[in-house]
């Protein structure tokens, strides 16, 4: 069974997650600043602050900002409920963008659109999400959300390894240059597996300071205090990561470039492979702009037209021992969300869930398995 993504996990893993087991700290020790050094230096930021995972970076994000309830934030519908819900953690309100149908990203247009429906509301910050792991665009983002006194959060968990070229500029997800900060997941399916784990990037030493705050509880020690002595001048979590899964996320760091040049060149077999079944099945479209490496392998697929619903077609191949998922239910027709906002129309959103189909894709697929899920798609849609 080839299921859509997974994780790869060596030897030396293993290794690094036992040393960590074997030494003084099981929770917050010297690892976890190591693995928020080397991952800093990685896409090129000067902060990064280590967090559970990427709905906690989200969270400590909008924290970090001191949005408050009853301010906006713009996300895009196609994401995970992540990205819209933290918002909601702070009692702000979320206003959802349309996507582009061909890629699944939010684009200046849609962003444009969305800021007319804010309703008097103060725009505080803008989530575009780096979808698959191609980049959104975010010079243009970045203007617009400045033209209305916010900042850009970029929702980056499918993009670490990815890069955007403007001009002669190239510039690497996660380096917060058209950003106030980035997030990332480290979710086994993602491009580096720490279990559950989250980091937030920024240039900003005051939002890295607030950041590490928060994520453990509000709590600081003043200087010159007595050996035992902490306070919470405002309330936090306990959104720590533990050294034994920065033991990992090191390890699995270490792996990046070839973690990404793998990906890359299944990729690439699989734009070759599915040319064939053009028109019924196109791969999602690249901006001009991004260098990805993808996370994740959508197809986009006319169902009406192959005469088979999509769970149809899933089922037919997971017969076949091919693992597919969807990514995503448009967030703004989660019941809640409907409940709270009423019906939107996003055609975009809708354009792109009605068509999409994830594939498999991780570094331990074989040439071949690319070639053996085409080949079952076509099958089951009698191409």
């Amino acid at each position: 069974m080839l299921p859509y993504g997974r994780q790869t996990i060596d030897e030396d893993d293993i290794a690094a997650v036992a040393q960590a087991l074997r030494g003084d700290f099981l929770t917050t020790g010297p690892t976890v600043e190591a693995f928020e050094d080397a991952f800093a230096d990685q896409v090129g930021a000067q902060h990064a602050v280590a967090c559970s995972n990427g709905t906690a970076a989200l969270h400590l994000a909008m924290l970090a900002l001191e949005v408050q309830p009853g301010e906006a934030v713009i996300a895009p519908s196609i994401t995970f409920l992540a990205t819209a819900n933290c918002a909601r953690f702070v009692g702000a309100e979320v206003v959802f963008a349309d996507v582009d149908p061909q890629t699944g990203l939010m684009t200046p247009g849609a962003l444009a659109e969305a800021m007319t429906r804010l309703d008097g509301r103060r725009l505080r910050a803008v989530l575009p999400v780096h979808l698959r792991g191609d980049t959104a665009e975010l010079p243009a983002l970045e203007a617009m959300a400045k033209s209305a006194n916010a900042v850009l959060v970029e929702d980056a968990p499918h993009a670490l390894g990815s890069s955007l070229k403007f001009g002669n500029t190239v510039q690497r997800v996660g380096d917060c240059a058209h950003s106030a900060m980035a997030t990332f997941s480290f979710h086994p399916v993602k491009t580096i597996a720490t279990g559950e784990g989250g980091m937030v990037t920024t240039n900003d030493a005051r939002l890295a300071e607030r950041l590490r705050r928060l994520r453990s509880h509000g709590m600081i020690r003043p200087q010159d205090g007595d050996p035992w002595w902490y306070e919470m001048p405002e309330i936090g979590f306990n959104y720590r990561l533990p050294d034994i899964l920065c033991a990992l996320g090191i390890s699995q760091l270490a792996k990046l470039d070839a973690f990404a040049a793998r990906r890359r060149a299944l990729a690439a077999r699989y734009e070759e492979a599915l040319k064939p079944l053009a028109p019924r099945v196109v791969q999602a479209s690249r901006p001009d702009w991004s260098d990805p490496v993808l996370h994740l392998m959508v197809a986009l697929i006319d169902f009406e037209a192959a005469g088979r619903t999509r769970r149809e077609v899933v089922e037919a191949l997971r017969a076949r021992g091919v693992g597919t998922q969807v990514h995503y239910i448009p967030v703004h027709t989660q019941p809640y969300y409907r409940e709270r906002y009423g019906e939107l129309e996003l055609p975009g959103a809708s354009a792109w869930y009605e068509r999409c189909l994830s594939l498999p894709l991780y570094p331990g697929m074989a040439d071949d398995d690319v070639d053996r899920v085409v080949a079952a798609l076509a099958d089951v849609l009698g191409l």
